[in-house]
């Protein structure tokens, strides 16, 4: 299994066709074609499915192309580390991160990291799990911050806990639901809510189940956070988030709690790696300074205020 074969692998992939991917490797189609025999040859399956349609992959080729993305992004982040190390361009670190980062200690973070690293390249994604582990998996972010339930998570990936994250409901301030204290009284209210696999709304529905409790039947699905913080601010929509993101000046501005008891148990957040892939330095430095702020935030004067605890054994 060679370097060049895995690439072209991917380009047909990436460009759907083994003609624009001859034409972004600079090879000849029959080049190309050769590559993706020998590869098939290799692993001893086929990897493509060639018809008048064009080029599809079989459920080997898909399995293979995971892994392929995972090795060249690997290799690429070796070479990079090297060239760091010998002078050459600076470091460029890859990260998703949960938006209750932004309202808390990405400001400290990143002017502690632009000292420390002034010439490495940044680039942050938004960390929800659906988009954060399928980019650890194929090597195209380095780490993720996020919200997550160690167990739910696939073998590949490492979590280690940071700290206890509570969530609230919450309402813009001029909610006609702004006052009631019970369940009962939000069950048929709209709400808007992330469903997705692993997200504290998923969490809430699953709680309220558990103990008898009349889930939202009225629900808005949006898998942004922030877009979600819009729309209850706008509309007599109920959402449910991070306490310290609905308290925050900021983000938080015309919103407010909805003091329905009891809650759900609070979120771990974690520090998502890819498991035995080391981390380059300027990655493991920009996650070590993640994981000093957020332990600082759970222990501080605000840590009750905002719903930021320790983790507990």
């Amino acid at each position: 299994m060679k370097d060049h074969q895995l690439k072209a692998l991917v380009q047909v992939a990436d460009r759907g066709s083994i003609r624009a991917a001859a034409r972004a490797m600079n090879l000849s189609q029959s080049a190309l074609t050769k590559a993706l025999r020998e590869l098939e040859e290799d692993v001893g399956a086929e990897l493509l499915q060639r018809s008048y349609k064009g080029v599809g992959f079989t459920p080997e080729g898909n399995a293979l192309l995971v892994r392929a993305r995972l090795v060249l992004a690997t290799i690429e982040k070796a070479r990079a580390e090297i060239r760091l190390m010998r002078g050459g361009a600076g470091a460029h670190v890859k990260a998703a991160i949960t938006p209750l980062l932004t309202a808390t200690v990405l400001p400290d973070v990143l002017s502690e990291f632009r000292r420390a690293q002034p010439d490495a390249e940044l680039t942050f994604h938004e960390g929800l799990l659906v988009q954060a582990l399928p980019g650890l998996i194929e090597g195209k972010i380095d780490f993720a911050i996020a919200l997550a339930s160690a167990q739910d998570l696939p073998y590949e990936i490492e979590f280690e806990p940071l700290a206890e994250i509570e969530a609230v409901p919450f309402l813009r301030r001029s909610h006609p639901l702004a006052g009631v204290r019970d369940w009962s009284d939000v069950a048929e209210a709209p709400w808007v809510l992330n469903l997705s696999a692993g997200s504290q709304s998923m969490n809430l529905v699953d709680w309220l189940a558990a103990r008898g409790f009349a889930a939202p039947s009225r629900i808005l699905h949006c898998s942004s956070p922030f877009l979600i913080l819009e729309l209850a601010r706008r509309n007599d929509l109920i959402g449910y988030g991070p306490k310290a993101l609905i308290i925050d000046p900021c983000a938080g501005v015309g919103l407010t709690p909805l003091l329905l008891d009891p809650l759900p148990p609070p979120m771990s957040l974690g520090l998502l790696t890819l498991r035995n892939v080391p981390l380059g330095s300027a990655a493991k430095k920009l996650a070590g300074m993640f994981r000093r702020h957020v332990s600082a935030l759970s222990v501080g004067a605000s840590a009750a205020a905002t719903g930021v605890r320790p983790i507990t054994s």
